[in-house]
């Protein structure tokens, strides 16, 4: 006996940037596309940036709100090579909306596996289902349709190592008494006078006339809270002359980041994928995710689409298409950036400027490699080696106790 007609041929659970562009892939390919979010017509308000090379080449020139090569100030200050975008949410948000995918207004909770005879389904939390030949799971970091129990499987109990940050808009001339009216990738002088665990200036174009300042903690566990990251910025400000009048504090004016960087990897059921940062994809190194999610979707709703029509079944769907997400490569690459973090983390605070300067100090094939190249194992490997060979005898201590021993082996402080 045969399943019942599905509802459509992908369901996609979530509608930030990862699920959108994967459903307006979908729907390119003429697949029966189905969006669930509780919230689909929700602005989106983070800053999204990338590197230009790592953008997709159909990417139209509009959503690009300012790029330029800027520059990571650790010890010295390093010119970076590569073009740093800075997208327009907005625009970005309406190009990945697509009208031939179908929204249903609705929150997921979890998903039933492909069985013999049986498609999957996106359970809903009125208690009804959605059948679909493949199910994907775009929750972000909250990975709602994994198996349940993965969240602190892989760190017995501890917190999830989190990228934080808290920022504020202001006029370009404001921003240029700070940042010299230059792009700062990152500026880890600690020009706040607050003691504990380091973080850094972020200041990006938002267009013509806005700069984001941005204070920033790559990662920690758990990660800096926001009231201490809004106290360092605003003394970082004042310290190079703003007044408080100029430091914004109405909410329009001003950005929050948290998410994980170290999210264990989606437990799957049958016949569900994962994508974005439910995979999870993000970059433990520099939290970034949104290039490569723009990048892989057209390559998953191509396998997709050539595996539905050919009448595979649900389980071998989804298996094909998670080839694509986490090919052997990727998982090597992940598997040492994850090692990279956690090296990181055990890093005793002071040290980690100085160990931020020999990175920006690689030649930038190497840097390039670390930061973009997600399949290149070879390449992975060279950009580490090399590290390590311009690390001082201290660093290159830390860097081995991290590997050895994880995060475990430094207590982290504020």
């Amino acid at each position: 006996m045969s399943p019942p007609a599905p509802v459509a041929d992908v369901v996609v659970a979530g509608a930030g940037p990862a699920g959108r562009s994967l459903a307006r892939s979908c729907a390119a390919r003429d697949l029966r596309t189905l969006l669930v979010d509780p919230r689909p017509q929700r602005a989106w308000t983070h800053t999204y940036g990338a590197w230009a090379h790592e953008l997709p080449d159909d990417l139209p020139g509009e959503i690009v709100a300012a790029r330029g090569r800027g520059v990571a100030i650790a010890q010295r200050t390093h010119d970076l090579d590569d073009e740093y975008a800075v997208l327009d949410t907005a625009a970005l948000q309406q190009h990945l909306t697509d009208p031939a995918v179908a929204v249903r207004r609705a929150r997921a909770v979890g998903a039933t596996p492909a069985g013999v005879g049986r498609h999957p389904a996106l359970l809903l939390e009125d208690g009804s289902t959605i059948t679909a030949r493949v199910v994907v799971d775009a929750t972000g970091a909250r990975q709602v349709l994994a198996r349940r129990g993965t969240a602190r499987e892989l760190d017995g109990g501890r917190p999830r190592a989190e990228q934080t940050a808290f920022g504020v808009v202001v006029p370009r001339a404001v921003a240029a008494r700070v940042s010299g009216d230059r792009l700062l990738f990152m500026d880890w002088r600690p020009a706040h006078g607050r003691p504990g665990w380091p973080t850094f200036l972020y200041a990006v174009p938002l267009d013509d006339e806005r700069v984001l300042l941005e204070e920033t903690s790559l990662a920690r566990r758990p990660g800096l809270p926001m009231p201490e990251l809004r106290a360092r910025l605003r003394a970082r400000l004042r310290a190079a002359g703003l007044s408080d009048a100029e430091i914004p504090d109405d909410p329009a004016d001003t950005e929050k980041v948290r998410f994980p960087v170290d999210s264990p990897r989606h437990r799957s059921p049958s016949g569900v994928l994962a994508v974005g940062a439910a995979d999870p994809l993000v970059h433990p190194a520099s939290g970034f995710s949104l290039a490569t999610s723009l990048q892989l979707a057209p390559r998953i709703a191509t396998v997709l689409a050539d595996t539905l029509r050919g009448g595979t079944e649900p389980v071998g769907v989804a298996r094909a298409a998670r080839r694509v997400v986490r090919s052997p490569a990727a998982v090597t690459v992940h598997a040492l950036r994850r090692r990279g973090l956690e090296t990181l983390l055990a890093m005793p605070p002071g040290e980690v400027p100085a160990f931020f300067d020999r990175f920006f100090a690689l030649p930038p094939t190497h840097r390039r490699a670390y930061l973009n190249a997600r399949e290149d194992v070879g390449a992975s490997v060279a950009a580490m080696t090399s590290l390590f060979g311009r690390l001082t005898p201290r660093l290159r201590g830390h860097l081995i106790r991290g590997t050895l021993l994880g995060a475990r082996s430094v207590r982290t402080e504020q």
